[in-house]
């Protein structure tokens, strides 16, 4: 395994900020889907590099009335592994959630 770059005390607390500012966007994103600001819909459309990056299983979480187990089932009937971000999501995927979930 490769050992991770070394970075000078100025690069690895701009790169901390930035890591931040990506986890509090990321639970924004997360919280105007629960309180149904963002629908699901408008999430798998967005070209927000934050929204790509997030867990599909994340996302998922978030929405009204799905929970841990909901979330997973959905995943395994689509076929989406566990481990997926929304940017790499397939169209057929996208289409799929956006049938079973109607949202």
């Amino acid at each position: 395994m490769a050992t991770p770059p070394q970075l000078t005390p100025e690069q690895r607390a701009a790169a901390l900020v930035k890591a931040a500012e990506a986890r509090t966007a990321r639970a924004e994103i997360k919280a105007r889907l629960k309180m149904g600001t963002m629908t699901l819909a408008e999430a798998l459309a967005s070209d927000d590099g934050n929204v790509g990056k997030l867990k599909v299983v994340s996302m998922l979480e978030s929405l009204p009335g799905v929970g841990k187990v909901k979330a997973r089932r959905i995943m395994e009937d689509i076929s989406i592994a566990q481990n997926r971000r929304v940017q790499g999501l397939g169209t057929k995927q996208k289409t799929q959630l956006l049938d079973l979930l109607g949202k």
